[in-house]
């Protein structure tokens, strides 16, 4: 399944938790992720990101796309270069 993933996190648990997702998922942009994931690797990926978290702080959200469903990204200033696959 496509995954994006956007994190808000205090500072001193950022370079964590950018580490974890980019284990897991290409970084399109500051604190935002994206790729395809198994259930599996979502469910791996998750407890990871968990494990980081101050949940009276720290906010991720996920966005899933279910297998067979296209999501369109729609990019307007500077464009990077496309992400290199990962796994």
């Amino acid at each position: 399944m496509h995954v994006i993933v956007v994190y808000d996190t205090a500072a001193e648990r950022n370079p964590r938790i950018l580490r974890t997702c980019r284990k897991y998922l290409h970084h399109v942009q500051r604190s935002v992720f994206e790729g395809q994931l198994t259930e599996a690797q979502l469910r791996r990926f998750q407890m990871a990101v968990e494990d980081l978290l101050d949940l009276s702080y720290d906010q991720v959200l996920v966005y899933t796309f279910p297998p067979g469903t296209t999501p369109h990204r729609h990019e307007w200033g500077a464009t990077k270069p496309t992400p290199t696959t990962i796994l």
